[in-house]
């Protein structure tokens, strides 16, 4: 039974990705009625003796079957639009990060602080602590400030990459000569573990992301720190 719990979402920490499990459940709802309905129907026509001999059209009926899947429709493109129109609005942020796909490894700058940049590569297996993740944890984390808007500049150096974090509703992909740009708010502290999504090569399943987010006054003294 404990298999059943990875079939879902993982914990959203962030209101896309609220947004988004809303959205999906939605939708379920809808295509469960739908389901439910046809099913019903095909098996009633199954087992029933119904017929008519001099039947030849039902214009009522088929204008029903016509227009109410067009309406089912239109419940599911309005919120499907609201939430495209928010994944892709940018507030004013309190931070600006840019990432940079390298293979197989990624590359981060704190672009509000001159000189804070680092790159990020996978732990090895062999040096894993008893308490970390095989083929997720990196030798250095992404440090953000929960409750803060954060910006981000996605660009790659070689290939197309895709940066993503499924606990904060993000992807947004990485191409070279071009920057995307996605916008996120933290709301819980923790660590967020993500990968490329973009098949970018042999190691492509060897460049995990690694977010930790903290408090913004311990996000200031990680930056003095780093900065010294």
């Amino acid at each position: 039974m404990a298999s059943w719990g990875y079939l879902g979402f993982q914990d959203s920490a962030s209101p896309l990705m609220e947004q988004l499990i809303f959205f999906h459940d939605h939708t379920m709802v809808v295509l469960i009625l739908i389901v439910t309905f046809v099913g019903y129907i095909m098996y009633y026509l199954f087992v029933n003796f119904f017929i008519h001999r001099v039947l030849l059209e039902n214009q009522e009926i088929e204008i029903i079957w016509t227009i109410l899947p067009a309406i089912i429709l239109i419940f599911i493109a309005f919120p499907s639009l609201r939430l495209l129109y928010l994944l892709d609005e940018v507030n004013d942020p309190s931070i600006t990060l840019k990432t940079v796909g390298h293979q197989w490894y990624w590359s981060y700058e704190y672009s509000d602080f001159m000189g804070l940049e680092f790159d990020s590569y996978m732990v090895a297996s062999s040096d894993l602590s008893f308490s970390s993740f095989r083929l997720l944890e990196v030798d250095n984390r992404v440090i953000l400030p929960m409750n803060s808007q954060v910006r981000m500049l996605v660009s790659a150096a070689d290939v197309i990459h895709s940066w993503t974090v499924p606990s904060l509703g993000m992807k947004a992909d990485a191409i070279p000569g071009r920057l995307n740009q996605i916008s996120f708010f933290i709301t819980r502290p923790g660590l967020f573990f993500g990968q490329c999504s973009e098949i970018c090569g042999a190691n492509h399943s060897f460049m995990p992301i690694v977010v930790e987010s903290v408090g913004v006054n311990s996000f200031l003294n990680w930056v003095s720190s780093n900065l010294e």
